[in-house]
């Protein structure tokens, strides 16, 4: 059968169910959670009056453009003097997910919903996580609402955590957003139609740029990789898009990385536990040492987040458009994140890219477990009821997180790989620069500079290292399993 003629999407949707079964994910529910869910018949409904009723306010969801599991909102409100409060909405997902139930067997497997070009693998049952559970425009539903007081210079100055009843008043996508908010593009429909929006997105990008340049000035790292999704004509792959960083996506970001923090310590105030979200010391600084030195910029020979976020600025500034490969470089020799459970009296390591001590993972309750196990941790200390979890399970659960997360983002990958290894597959014996990503005893990695395609050197790759250029040449692609093979032809030629 020609090339043309197959359908690439049931072909990557194949791949990506046999993907999962092979990283011991699940990707089907159990007949004791579809039949949980048959019995699950509407939103939660709560009697609680200590439930705020904040219906009425400003919320907004901004998420990808084909998002449905809408799992927070925000507004801003101006404080008499120059603070702003800001506060987010969590969708409470505990509320019909019950711990130990059918449901969250599942969920706690998997640990986190898997996003592959073909097909979506949600953690919980869509009935749930795009409706029931989904903070949806013009719905009402039970959420918990953090509030933050931030300074006119960016700094948090008081917060507060509550449950509460919300309604989403629009629901926003990020690239339309960003375009209105950096003035190349009209209002969005979406945010004309609600009085008073236009003017509160504003105030919370406002605020967000400057809760940005407070992170950055003490040792946030300014990093920015390339993410490309396929897009499909009909069936059939057309080409790699490139997911760019951009304003609207920075409100939620910096709103969320506060958030996230406020929860983190309101437990540790509360004498709970937590679930950390940490990325430790690099392990590879000296190398990242030597990529500075190869750009004129000298780094201390102990790991120091604020000097690298001097070099990091230095570079986006001087090439731009080379700067999402140093920061793919920056981001591998830095090392992998992981959970780790925290007790009272712990000191955990902290976030080293996002130079925050306090960092737990919350705001996200439809896709990742962890969330899930947080937003427990605090309806249990709002509630004053005992610790849902025990230590150990606790551990274990930080473990089994981080090793499930890290399985469904191989299958991610690999099913990104096979996407990319389709589109390539009519250009073997092509010449491109590349640049190395990845390098160790399993193998050399290169991305590509003009295509955002990385694959492996199986050729030339002797003492090279990562951050370094060069020029390849595509010899193989393996679509079944996601291989895409090139060799070393020659240096990186700047042109």
């Amino acid at each position: 059968m020609e090339t043309h003629e197959r359908s690439h999407r049931a072909e990557l949707a194949s791949l990506a169910h046999r993907a999962m079964l092979e990283r011991g994910l699940l990707p089907d529910f159990s007949a004791e959670a579809l039949a949980q869910l048959a019995q699950i018949k509407e939103p939660a409904a709560m009697n609680d009056g200590s439930v705020h009723d904040l219906r009425k306010l400003l919320w907004a969801s901004i998420d990808n453009d084909d998002s449905r599991d809408l799992d927070q909102l925000s507004l801003a409100e101006q404080m008499t003097d120059a603070r702003v409060k800001i506060l987010v909405a969590v969708a409470d997902v505990d509320a019909l997910v019950k711990n130990g139930t059918a449901i969250d067997v599942h969920a706690r497997h998997n640990t986190t919903s898997v996003y592959t070009a073909a097909e979506n693998f949600p953690m919980l049952p869509e009935r749930l996580s795009t409706d029931l559970t989904s903070l949806n425009f013009n719905a009402e539903r039970f959420a918990i609402v953090i509030e933050m007081v931030i300074g006119e210079d960016g700094t948090l100055q008081d917060s507060d955590i509550y449950q509460a009843l919300v309604c989403n008043q629009a629901k926003l996508a990020y690239h339309s957003v960003a375009a209105w908010l950096d003035g190349n593009a009209e209002i969005p429909d979406a945010v004309s139609a609600v009085p008073g929006l236009a003017e509160n997105l504003r105030l919370q990008d406002k605020v967000a740029q400057s809760m940005k340049a407070f992170r950055h000035i003490h040792g946030a790292l300014s990093l920015e990789t390339v993410r490309a999704k396929p897009l499909f004509d009909g069936d059939q792959i057309s080409e790699l898009e490139v997911d760019e960083h951009n304003r609207a996506k920075e409100i939620i970001e910096d709103f969320m990385i506060a958030a996230n923090g406020v929860a983190a310590r309101y437990l540790e105030a509360h004498n709970f536990p937590s679930i950390r979200r940490v990325v430790r010391t690099p392990k590879r600084w000296e190398r990242i040492v030597e990529i500075a030195a190869e750009h004129g910029f000298r780094l201390p020979s102990d790991p120091d987040s604020k000097s690298l976020e001097q070099f990091l600025n230095q570079q986006k500034s001087a090439d731009p458009l080379r700067f999402p490969d140093l920061s793919l470089a920056v981001v591998k020799l830095m090392g992998a994140g992981e959970y780790v459970a925290d007790f009272p009296g712990d000191s955990p390591p902290g976030h080293f890219g996002l130079a925050v001590k306090d960092y737990t993972h919350f705001t996200a309750p439809n896709r990742r477990y962890s969330d899930l196990i947080t937003q427990r941790l605090l309806k249990a200390a709002l509630q004053d009821q005992p610790v849902p979890y025990g230590k150990d399970e606790l551990e274990e659960l930080a473990r089994h997180c981080t090793h499930a997360e890290d399985a469904a983002n191989k299958v991610e990958r690999q099913v990104s790989k096979s996407a990319a290894a389709l589109l390539l597959e009519a250009r073997i014996g092509e010449r491109f620069d590349a640049i190395v990503t990845g390098a160790s005893s399993k193998g050399t990695w290169v991305r590509l500079l003009k295509v955002p395609v990385e694959g492996r050197l199986v050729e030339g790759h002797e003492n090279m290292d990562v951050g370094q250029r060069l020029q390849v040449q595509l010899t193989f692609v393996d679509v079944e399993r996601g291989f895409i093979d090139f060799k070393k032809i020659g240096s990186f030629k700047n042109r």
